[in-house]
Formats: C-alpha cells, sequence, structure tokens
C-alpha cells in the first residue's frame, strides 16, 4: 500500500511537468555549517507543555508577535538565501512573523531533530524526511495535524492525490515540497572521453561502462562512504531490481529482510564492489561538502558518475570552479538486472517536505507551510535547490533535459517505493546503512551484512 501511495504521487508529479521544452538553469548544494541566519528574535511560541500529547499547536491573535524557528537542510548559497527571502516575504504580508532560520547540514539533520523533539524544544517548522521516520515522529505526538489547515487552493495546486498519497493515520503531518527519485549521475564529456556513447540499461552494460572509464584512466564512480547512506543507496537499488514491490512493501511493518532475494541483492553489491569501481578513499569521503565530495568530484570532472537523488544536480552545480550548473550534466535510471525479482521499471525516491511541530503556533505555522508552496514560491525554490516543484502552476519552470529524462523515468514506472532507509525508520535504517558500510569496508561480508541488519530489527 505504502509503495502505491508513493506511485501516486510520482504520477500526479510526472503528469504536472509533462511536454516542458530543455534549455537549462541550476543551482543547489548542502555544503556548510549549520550556523542561524535571518531574524534572530528568541521564539514565543509556547513549548513548555509536554510534546507526547497535544498535537494540536497553539495558535497566536493576528497582532501578536510570534518568531517562527525554521530548520532546514538547504545550506548552500541560494538554499540559504531562498530560505532568507521566503522569510522576508511573509514577513512583509505579516509584520508580527518574524523568523530565526538554521540551515542544518544534511547528515547532522535527524540526531539533531531527534533530540531537540525529544526534549521538547524542536523547530517550529523543519525538513521532514517522511516515511518511517515521520510514522515514528506522529506515534510519539511531536508533529502538527495539518490535515484542516492546508487551504483549497494548495490542494488544488499540488492536486488533492497528493496530499492523500503521504497521508498517515488518514491526516497530514506535513506540507510536500518535491519528488525525489534517485537514479545515476554522469558527466557526459567523460563518457565520450572513454569513447562511451550510450548510457547503460543493464548491469552488465553499466560494468563495461566502468571497465571503459578505467581503461581511460577516469573513475568511474563517486561514492560518499563517510556519511553511510549514498553507500547504502547501491544496496538499496539492487534490492529494488533484486526484490518483488510486495516483499519491499513488507518491511514498513516487519522491518526483518528474511526473503531471499535480499541476501541476493547483498552478494550482487558485494561483487559488484569487487571489480573497484569506487573512488579511492571512498570510505572516507564525504557526500555533498566541499570540491573532494562525491559530488564535487562529478562538478569537477573527478570520477564520471554517482548514484544520488534528484537534487544532485543542484548540488553539483554549488560545488562547480564557477559556481554554476554542470553543462554536461546527464542521468539515466539504475539499470535493470536480468533474472531479477524487481520490476525492471520500479523508481525509488523520497517524498518529504516540511513538517510543523506539535507545539508550534498552528494557524501561522501552517499559513506560512502554504505560502512556502505557492506557485512563485515553488518556482524560486527549483531555482534556487533544483528539485523540481510539486506545484502544478509552477511546473513549467522546469526546462533541464535530465529533469525531463527522470520525468520519463517516473512515467514509466509502475511501481515505486521511498529511501528503504525511511522506510525503515531511523534506528533501523542507520543500522542497516552502517552495514553495508561495513561490507563495503570488507569488514563483514553479504550474509553478515543482512545478519546486522536483522539484528538492529530484532531490538526494534
Amino acid at each position: 500500500m505504502k509503495a502505491k501511495r508513493t506511485l501516486a504521487v510520482m504520477a500526479l508529479f510526472a503528469l504536472g511537468t509533462a511536454g516542458l521544452v530543455a534549455c537549462g538553469n541550476d543551482s543547489a548544494g548542502t555544503d556548510g555549517d549549520a550556523t542561524a541566519t535571518g531574524t534572530t528574535q528568541p521564539d514565543t511560541g509556547d513549548t513548555s507543555d509536554d510534546t507526547s500529547g497535544d498535537t494540536s499547536g497553539s495558535d497566536v491573535s493576528s497582532d501578536e508577535q510570534v518568531t517562527l524557528t525554521i530548520w532546514h537542510v538547504q545550506t548552500s548559497e541560494a538554499g540559504v538565501a531562498f530560505f532568507e527571502e521566503t522569510a522576508a516575504l511573509y514577513t512583509a504580508e505579516h509584520p508580527n512573523v518574524t523568523f530565526n532560520i538554521q540551515p542544518i547540514q544534511n547528515e547532522d539533520l535527524d540526531g539533531k531533530l531527534q533530540t531537540a523533539l525529544n526534549s521538547g524544544d524542536a523547530p517550529d517548522v523543519f525538513s521532514q524526511r517522511g516515511g518511517g521516520k515521520m510514522r515514528d515522529m506522529v506515534d510519539a505526538g511531536q508533529l502538527l495535524d495539518l490535515t484542516d489547515l492546508i487551504t483549497d487552493t494548495t490542494k488544488e495546486q499540488l492536486g488533492e492525490g497528493i496530499f492523500e498519497a503521504i497521508a498517515y493515520q488518514g491526516k497530514v503531518w506535513n506540507m510536500p515540497e518535491s519528488i525525489q527519485p534517485g537514479g545515476i549521475w554522469y558527466s557526459k564529456d567523460l563518457f565520450e572521453q572513454a569513447g562511451i556513447t550510450e548510457t547503460p540499461t543493464t548491469l552488465e552494460e553499466l560494468n563495461a561502462v566502468i571497465e571503459k572509464l578505467k581503461a581511460a584512466g577516469i573513475t568511474p564512480i563517486a561514492l560518499g562512504g563517510m556519511d553511510a547512506w549514498p553507500a547504502a543507496h547501491w544496496f538499496y537499488f539492487f534490492a529494488l531490481r533484486e526484490c518483488p514491490g510486495g516483499v519491499i512493501d513488507a518491511v514498513a511493518d516487519n522491518p526483518t529482510l528474511e526473503d531471499a532475494c535480499w541476501l541476493k541483492a547483498a552478494e550482487d553489491l558485494e561483487t559488484f564492489a569487487a571489480q573497484d569501481p569506487f573512488n579511492e578513499g571512498f570510505l572516507t569521503t564525504p557526500a555533498q561538502q566541499g570540491a573532494g565530495s562525491s559530488a564535487g568530484q562529478i562538478a569537477n570532472h573527478m570520477a564520471a558518475m554517482e548514484l544520488m537523488g534528484s537534487w544532485n544536480a543542484g548540488t553539483i552545480a554549488s560545488l562547480t570552479p564557477d559556481g554554476q550548473p554542470l553543462a554536461d550534466l546527464g542521468w539515466f535510471p539504475f539499470p535493470q538486472i536480468p533474472g531479477g525479482q524487481g520490476d525492471p521499471t520500479a523508481v525509488m525516491g523520497g517524498s518529504g517536505g516540511m513538517s510543523c511541530s506539535a507545539q508550534a503556533p498552528a494557524e501561522i505555522c501552517a499559513d506560512f507551510l502554504n505560502f512556502y508552496v505557492s506557485p512563485e514560491r515553488q518556482i524560486a525554490y527549483y531555482e534556487a535547490i533544483g528539485n523540481p516543484p510539486l506545484n502544478q502552476e509552477a511546473a513549467s519552470a522546469v526546462t533541464e533535459p535530465y529533469v525531463l529524462q527522470i520525468m520519463d523515468a517516473i512515467g514509466a514506472a509502475t511501481y515505486s517505493t521511498d529511501w528503504l532507509d525511511t522506510t525503515l525508520g531511523q534506528n533501523i535504517g542507520n543500522a542497516l546503512n552502517t552495514a553495508v558500510t561495513e561490507m563495503l569496508a570488507g569488514q563483514i561480508d553479504a550474509a553478515g551484512m543482512i545478519e546486522e541488519a536483522n539484528m538492529a530489527a530484532a531490538k526494534g
């Protein structure tokens, strides 16, 4: 059921952006420190109540001065500027509302957010992963119920089906902002340099591309293994091709990787890694922070490919020498595995957004989120961050060829699911990511990786 709901979101998104012409503009990234920006008045929202019970939020009158604290993961210059501009525009319309904005490095968000939520001192508005991580927050009474606070205009522009797709317990807990399917980003120039004329569609063809790149003296794949989750993405996608959709769906309720296809996917990755496709020192390479990161290696033509979500175009653009989009950037879906039980058209990605904490001022927080996904703000979001917008009236802003390729893949997909660690929730998902990294480091084998993940699932 979960995967079908996610597919519904992606299908609606594909319809909203179909038929766009190609041009080119993008900038984003997630490098930088989590430093406070914007207006920094103390938060006057009531956070003294126990967050485990009341999820109705705390209302304030229209003339009462309020400061909303926002945590987001867009730490590039363009991403930070987008949030500051959005806040300033909202304050211009609502002089009683100011903001304390903190960009949080993507890899730091989950831990910092969980600590803040558990302590009852959560930000009013924050980036939301969705999936099992969001369900855990809802079950703990930590999120504001947005169901009756989303305007009819927002529902019309984003599509009511999107809100049905992301609902949990029949209610809406986050404002969706984009769809972020994963795939392989590559340098067209480096492919041409290695004599590669077509993108691979099967694992065998991908292996052949890797050998051609190595023969040309080019690092085939950049991998930010230091952050664990980028390494785990390789396991996720092998599992997407090896496992039937029903098996993947089942882990939302039973996180044990019992089916034989999970071990087969781990063995696939173990074999794949044995051909040495990744950059030297990939286990100590960050994913998105600086020119030496895996995204930075694509941006600076130090490696030919990277497996990553749709935000990667913006991250790469922020790490090029001139801070501009990479002119030769391309994208293709994760290759098929002949004989695999998974749907060869299946896609995996994220469908998160922004949530309000349970103790945020409900009416104002929700009103800000409705403003945040308006057509004008969604266009600005796309131009600054690179993720395609969900607002159908903003869809005409999407012009890049690789975005159209992503849309083609979504349109052809008959099955879709969330990132596996998001589905599993923070504790089990992080344990899986760590186990995959340990396998790639040679510390355990494929069977040991599955065993470690299942041990974490048994602990809950």
